[in-house]
């Protein structure tokens, strides 16, 4: 493995895929790729637009917060802002386009472990991910107490 991409959405649930990812990257010497698509900041021109500076700073620091465990593991962050239109942009169609671009190995991303009503309700981009990507996709689910 040369590039694993690790997708979060900064939820506790990401904090322990976060933790797999490193791990993951650390014992195959491989780069980790940390990237959040924005859902809520707007890049105000543009189509999808990856890594422009954006008017606010905060969303990008962030981002640069979430980092490896493990200091040795090397890593990039990408961000994703999608502009506003009448279409929904969905995280999982942009994270497999990331995985493609990246020629990435496998990607890492938590899952929330909704069923029933509320899964189909608010969907999964997890769920979504696995099936659209290109590559292995390890889904993590945070631990029971």
């Amino acid at each position: 493995m040369k590039t694993i991409l690790y997708a979060t959405d900064y939820s506790e649930t990401s904090q322990y895929a976060l933790h797999f990812a490193s791990l993951l990257a650390r014992d195959n010497s491989a780069r980790l790729l940390i990237v959040h698509v924005s859902e809520t900041e707007w890049y105000p021109v543009g189509e999808l637009c990856h890594d422009e500076p954006e008017l606010d700073p905060r969303p990008r620091k962030r981002l640069e917060s979430v980092v490896p465990d493990d200091p040795s593991v090397p890593f990039q962050h990408r961000m994703v802002y999608p502009i506003p239109t009448s279409e929904n942009v969905h995280p999982a169609a942009e994270i497999v386009q990331i995985a493609k671009e990246e020629n990435a190995d496998a990607i890492v991303i938590g899952t929330h472990g909704r069923t029933g009503l509320s899964r189909l309700l608010v969907g999964s981009v997890a769920e979504s991910v696995m099936r659209q990507a290109p590559c292995s996709v390890v889904m993590i689910k945070k631990p029971n107490p």
